[in-house]
């Protein structure tokens, strides 16, 4: 429960208390709670008015999730698909690494590579339009996670641009989201050890 009535006095961790510590671990378990709801707006804020895709990004990231679904991937995987986007709302240039980051206490090392190279899979798509190179995903044939990576980007990624595609709402996707949520290490910095 959040005692309200500690009063911190500490102006530098070094300062801080066991009683100090333990309220700010207090207060980080009642914010961490409502992380579902923080990530939950974040999707929400992907509804743009105007977008040169034929889907607006919210609209893309409910859709991958649909096929997810419907295509019978797990759960967490179905949470992966609704999420992997959020990350362009703070760092476009490099949105797969932020959902990941996100996702990391949550999902399996599998499920967390996926949404690290979702980007440069996509690039397959696109790449050779702009420039670049289409193959570049191949610089990572060797990870056992190539394959599924590049079926959720072929599969629910890249297809999810359909306009008249029957795509689930957000609320369906929540208790799944929230359901993933709820698992984890939590604090992952406890648990590094000098000799790990």
């Amino acid at each position: 429960m959040l005692d309200k009535s500690h009063k911190p006095t500490w102006t530098s961790f070094e300062e801080a208390t066991k009683a100090d510590w333990d309220a700010v671990m207090d207060y980080e378990e009642a914010y961490n709670a409502a992380l579902p709801d923080r990530i939950l707006d974040a999707i929400r804020s992907l509804d743009e008015e105007w977008t040169p895709y034929p889907v607006n990004r919210y609209q893309h990231s409910l859709q991958a999730a649909t096929r997810a679904y419907e295509d019978g991937a797990d759960e967490e995987l179905v949470v992966a698909a609704l999420i992997h986007d959020t990350g362009d709302i703070l760092s476009p240039y490099n949105h797969g690494e932020l959902s990941a980051a996100m996702m990391k206490p949550y999902v399996s090392e599998k499920t967390h590579w996926i949404l690290k190279h979702h980007c440069v899979f996509q690039g397959y798509y696109y790449n050779h339009h702009l420039g670049g190179d289409r193959n570049a995903r191949d610089k990572y044939r060797d990870s056992p996670y190539w394959e599924d990576c590049r079926y959720f980007c072929h599969e629910y990624d890249q297809k999810a641009f359909d306009p008249d595609y029957p795509t689930k709402p957000l609320e369906f996707f929540e208790p799944m989201l929230r359901r993933v949520l709820s698992r984890g290490e939590g604090h992952m910095e406890l648990n590094e050890t000098a000799d790990s």
